[in-house]
């Protein structure tokens, strides 16, 4: 099995609850009958308005929402009916082949397929520093700064996922697609983004540790973060 992640715009005018409804409803039984085993919708979206503060653009405009699907094989044979079917709900898709990595699975707040989960789920669009090996990026940011992350931050979930290749001509150029979940209460209130709520130390003990974690192996400005509603459409594989 193969792991696909789609951005994706919404059509000109057309409100985000109703682009929300289409893909957790009619688009989703559509997606499977062309073969998707598991479907797991993100959008950014009114839930996750008081987020905005944690917005980076460094590719505008933001993807309105990411699909992440499985599927038997990403080859261009298998994957066309999907494709024509994400194509004709967006006004633009990007499409990637991805490897997941899952150090950190939703245990606390167990999702519900078709509800949306507690919290909210950041996303970040990664790019490998120029000046960074890809063998040394990639053992910097999972062998060392993974823990880091866990470790200072309010995090129910995390995954990791590198991209093999982009799916779709002119797609963005991005390394991996990041995805953390956090409390709500994270949206809008630092010390508890940073799991130190009511202790200004230990929240800039953490802010601290993690800047510096991640200057080792991204460089700010190149990267792409939104917050999003985090919705699994079929049981998680």
């Amino acid at each position: 099995m193969e792991k696909l992640i789609y951005t994706l715009w919404k059509p000109e005018g057309q409100a985000t609850a109703d682009f929300a409804t289409a893909w957790r409803g009619p688009l989703a039984a559509q997606l499977q009958q062309a073969g998707v085993h598991h479907l797991q919708l993100n959008i950014d979206d009114a839930d996750v308005a008081p987020a905005a503060g944690i917005r980076q653009v460094a590719h505008a405009p933001l993807p309105d929402a990411l699909l992440q699907i499985w599927v038997d094989s990403a080859i261009a044979l298998h994957r066309r009916p999907i494709d024509a079917l994400i194509g004709a709900a967006t006004a633009r898709h990007d499409a990637y082949l991805v490897t997941e990595s899952q150090p950190l699975r939703n245990k606390r707040h167990a999702p519900t397929p078709g509800l949306r989960t507690h919290g909210f789920a950041q996303i970040a669009l990664l790019k490998k520093p120029e000046r960074l090996p890809y063998a040394e990026w990639l053992a910097v940011w999972h062998d060392t700064h993974t823990p880091v992350a866990i470790e200072t931050q309010s995090t129910f979930e995390y995954r990791q996922n590198v991209v093999v290749r982009a799916l779709t001509p002119g797609a963005r150029p991005y390394d991996a697609v990041v995805e953390e979940c956090f409390p709500p209460e994270a949206m809008t209130d630092p010390q508890a983004f940073f799991d130190a709520v009511g202790d200004a130390e230990k929240f800039q003990r953490n802010l601290d540790r993690m800047m510096a974690s991640v200057g080792r192996f991204l460089d700010l400005g190149t990267i792409d973060v939104l917050a999003t509603s985090q919705y699994r459409l079929t049981p998680g594989p």
